[in-house]
């Protein structure tokens, strides 16, 4: 049993996620936590200066909001950042001491066995244990 689960989730399947917090209420030790991170891509600088200097807080805000409405459970704390992908989970869960990270993960295709998934790249350096998913 795990006493921190850190459980991503890509900003385009916030509904689709209750296997992974399924998995995870399953592992969690008593008093456990269950931490949601989704990581907002940061925009190329040169896209990005035609937006207002404030609008990445406002998107991550706005987010964080319509994230903590989906999970609707006290039990689960939810977090938004921007960043790249994987760097931003493998920070997020050594930083915040994390035990276990639950990521779902797809069929791979010819892409993936090229330059490797997000759920690929947490495996092999992850710091703690890592449950994949098969979606």
């Amino acid at each position: 049993m795990y006493n921190h689960i850190l459980v991503p989730v890509a900003p385009d399947h916030i509904n689709d996620c209750s296997t992974s917090l399924d998995a995870a209420s399953r592992l969690l030790a008593e008093g456990g936590t269950v931490s949601v991170l989704s990581v907002l891509e940061e925009l190329p600088s040169y896209i990005g200066s035609y937006f207002p200097p404030d609008q990445v807080q406002k998107s991550v805000s706005e987010f964080e909001e319509r994230l903590s409405s989906v999970m609707g459970s006290a039990k689960i704390s939810t977090h938004v950042v921007t960043g790249h992908p994987t760097n931003s989970i493998l920070d997020w869960a050594e930083k915040h001491k994390a035990d276990c990270i639950i990521v779902a993960s797809h069929q791979p295709g010819l892409s993936d066995y090229l330059i490797g998934s997000t759920a690929a790249r947490v495996v092999r350096h992850a710091q703690c244990s890592v449950v994949v998913l098969r979606g």
